[in-house]
């Protein structure tokens, strides 16, 4: 029951005080815009790729506190690695929020985003904790094409 309070603080302090919010207008940035019809949540992710590598994400929306807090710990989690490396980290937290076992080198990965385990249990809020995920995921798919 600890572990399960410590993830709803972790999900509840992103969602209150989420880190990287806002878009900039500047160049270097690709944007993706997706909106989560059944639940209303409305998110738009940018990132910068310099030399193979993620030097900032940004995002902003709207949208319930799984979403908007999602979006918040995958910035924080993903600025400073190389797109591989972040690639990699977001196939292991979709894989992670399908309920599908992971090694404890994954959970490393993860760290704050392990706060989304228990989302696998409510396969409705699955797309609210991806959606910021996939945003950045296909900003990396066209910003590293460049």
């Amino acid at each position: 029951m600890q572990l399960e309070d410590l993830y709803r603080q972790v999900i509840m302090d992103h969602y209150k005080n989420p880190r990287h919010k806002g878009l900039v207008d500047k160049e270097g940035y690709q944007k993706v815009h997706l909106h989560n019809p059944s639940c209303g949540d409305d998110l738009s992710v940018q990132v910068k790729i310099e030399n193979g590598t993620i030097t900032d994400i940004r995002q902003d929306g709207t949208g319930c506190s799984i979403c908007c807090s999602s979006a918040s710990v995958m910035s924080s989690l993903l600025i400073g690695k190389t797109v591989s490396k972040a690639n990699q980290i977001i196939e292991d937290f979709y894989q992670m929020i399908q309920g599908i076992e992971i090694t404890l080198e994954q959970e490393e990965d993860l760290d704050e985003a392990l706060a989304y385990k228990g989302v696998s249990q409510f396969p409705a809020r699955i797309k609210c904790a991806t959606l910021a995920w996939k945003a950045c995921e296909q900003a990396l798919k066209e910003g590293h094409n460049e």
